[in-house]
């Protein structure tokens, strides 16, 4: 590719890009393409091995000159991964092993016949889908965030071009003043997709007001909520959509260096977003007078070691700085004074995602999506007691069963749904009381929960609910810094309670003096960490006493487990007299005579290892 030195340059690029990639996908002159899930699950699953037969056997079979193979981002729908899709018929073929290869080689690729078992099956009708916008997992998304990803291969800087790259780029460089560009964005509406949900137009213009020799804008790539991996998938399926996001907000700001920040534990995410720096300097993408503009912008990553509180955005600075990442108190604002003191604007992944879409379509097009106060969509991690796990790009205000039910698929073997945590650690819970509830900021927030960056964990009723609350702050122990006592001591103490409620030794005062320090540690703390560290406990008592008062009034765990309240019971009509469970039991505590009486456990001696019941053929072993 030549040098992309004026915007007539980047024109004609993008329109020859473009007719390629088109040409690609529509099959022009014969050609076909295969395109594999390039993603970190399906990589874990065997994606590039599937890359590399593909393409042995497309040589040998000598279709090398019309048929293309390569990685492209996350399909989203995780748990029928690796995918594999075929263009032009656009075929989608799920849960490809290295063995499916051939027979897709030889019946499709030659033969030109879909292979009818590899495709996605209905479990409503049982009828076999071939496309995938015919599936109902993704009928309800809308991709803009993920704009790009399972499509273009994010390894190429050409396909970018091709598939819409840029082009809002060149439209405010040549064509829009800053403010003009901060005006458009606060007019869509967009807000941080980070958590917090603050206007983005705001926070640019609040660093545009500011005289400073120097700014800065920070993309933040911490991810770090248990579950989540929007940011991630995001950067591995299309870098160049947010390296453009960030470059129009530094354009719009006066910022002409930018910094990614994005955790070591995504190796992938950073390969490519490195790659795709190098590409954009090598072009005149980045660096001095783009496209003969006069606009100058560099862009820098750092990988951070995976501490949850460098999400909160004083603490990546912090660490981007070579500090230690713990929060400065504020103000002063970021905005104002952020890194190395000058003013900065700290983005998440997602957030700078949408820019260049909104710049594309226009701030009142974008404002279409979503509801009066959440404009636009939102990508969730949607995991836990779920039949369809994976990622969903949602128009904002889709309701919590819209996205269980019809995109999730609902809950796994017919069991009942209980509860949904959004907003990771920092979140709460919803209840079926809750369902009908539209995702929003706002909305969240008044049901006692939250946006957060995008978690949605599902939980049924085998779940336990003082267990969950116990999770994310064992999580957050781990994770506080310790810079303020209430957050440091706190939480600490919570986890203390929490684990006397499961062990049960816990007292009907021990909630009073729960629910008591929680908010202390609410209203005391430094950051967001310590702020809304207690919010799971809060959500889980409010929202299941009964739960609660079981395991302290009565020591008992109604969801069956937490260990040391549950009790393994033998049922003597049902026993075979067997002997199996005794056979099984580490410490000897089951005792009978085979074949002439009932075995029983010694509940003196027994560990609640669950030996016993695994073993029986019979199911005459039973939690009480």
């Amino acid at each position: 590719m030549e040098r992309l030195s004026t915007p007539e340059i980047l024109e004609r690029e993008i329109e020859s890009c473009t007719s390629s990639f088109n040409d690609k996908l529509s099959g022009k002159g014969g050609k076909r393409a295969v395109l594999i899930c390039g993603g970190t699950g399906c990589i874990a699953n065997g994606s590039d091995d599937l890359v590399e037969e593909f393409r042995r056997l497309i040589k040998e079979k000598g279709l090398d000159y019309r048929v293309t193979c390569n990685h492209v981002g996350c399909f989203g729908f995780c748990s029928q991964g690796p995918f594999v899709k075929i263009f032009p018929e656009d075929t989608l073929y799920r849960k490809v092993t290295l063995k499916d290869v051939s027979r897709i080689v030889e019946e499709d690729l030659v033969g030109g016949h879909i292979v009818e078992d590899l495709l996605y099956v209905d479990p409503v009708t049982h009828e076999k889908v071939a496309r995938q916008d015919d599936i109902n997992f993704y009928k309800k998304q809308k991709r803009i965030s993920l704009h790009g990803c399972s499509l273009i291969n994010p390894d190429f800087l050409e396909e970018a071009l091709g598939y819409d790259g840029f082009k809002a780029l060149k439209k405010v460089l040549t064509s829009m003043k800053p403010q003009e560009v901060i005006d458009e964005v606060l007019k869509s509406g967009l807000r941080g997709r980070g958590g917090a949900g603050f206007p983005t137009g705001r926070k640019w213009s609040f660093a545009a007001a500011v005289e400073s020799d120097k700014k800065y804008i920070v993309c933040n790539g911490d991810e770090g909520d248990p579950g989540a991996f929007m940011d991630r998938s995001i950067l591995e399926g299309n870098p160049f959509e947010v390296i453009e996001g960030m470059m129009i907000a530094g354009y719009a700001f006066g910022a002409d260096e930018g910094y990614f920040y994005v955790r070591a534990e995504y190796p992938i995410a950073v390969e490519r977003l490195k790659r795709a720096i190098k590409d954009m300097e090598e072009v005149g993408l980045l660096g001095d007078n783009i496209l003969g503009t006069g606009f100058n912008f560099r862009v820098h990553l750092r990988e951070g070691a995976g501490a949850f509180v460098c999400g909160e955005e004083t603490a990546l600075l912090n660490s981007i700085e070579g500090k230690r990442g713990m929060p400065r108190p504020r103000p002063p604002f970021p905005a104002v004074k952020g890194l190395w003191g000058k003013p900065t604007c700290v983005n998440n992944v997602e957030t700078l995602a949408q820019v260049p879409y909104i710049i594309r379509v226009g701030a009142e097009e974008y404002a279409k999506t979503g509801t009066a106060g959440s404009k636009g969509t939102k990508v969730f991690a949607l995991g836990g007691k779920i039949n369809n796990v994976g990622l969903v790009e949602v128009p904002m205000g889709t309701t919590l069963r819209t996205l269980i039910y019809d995109i999730g698929g609902g809950i796994p073997g017919g069991k009942k749904f209980k509860a949904i945590q959004t907003g990771g650690p920092s979140g709460g819970c919803l209840t079926e009381e809750d369902l009908d509830t539209p995702i929003d900021y706002d909305t969240l927030v008044a049901r006692g929960s939250m946006m957060g960056s995008g978690g949605a964990i599902v939980m049924d009723e085998d779940n336990c609910m003082v267990d969950v609350a116990l999770f994310y702050m064992d999580f957050i122990c781990s994770e506080s810094c310790g810079k303020c006592t209430p957050c440091r001591i706190g939480t600490k103490r919570l986890h203390e309670m929490l684990t006397t409620i499961v062990n049960g030794t816990a007292t009907p005062k021990t909630l009073e003096d729960m629910e008591h320090l929680a908010e202390v540690t609410q209203k005391g703390s430094l950051c967001a960490l310590g702020q809304t560290a207690a919010n799971p406990i809060l959500s889980t008592m409010r929202k299941f006493p009964e739960e609660y008062r079981a395991h302290v009034e009565e020591k008992r765990c109604p969801a069956h487990v937490c260990k040391k309240l549950t009790r393994y019971k033998i049922v003597p009509e049902l026993c075979k007299k067997c002997s199996l469970c005794a056979r099984n039991c580490p410490v000897q505590c089951i005792s009978g005579v085979p074949g002439k009486e009932p075995y029983h456990i010694d509940q003196s001696r027994c560990i609640k290892c669950g030996a016993c019941m695994a073993g029986c053929r019979f199911h005459a072993i039973v939690k009480e």
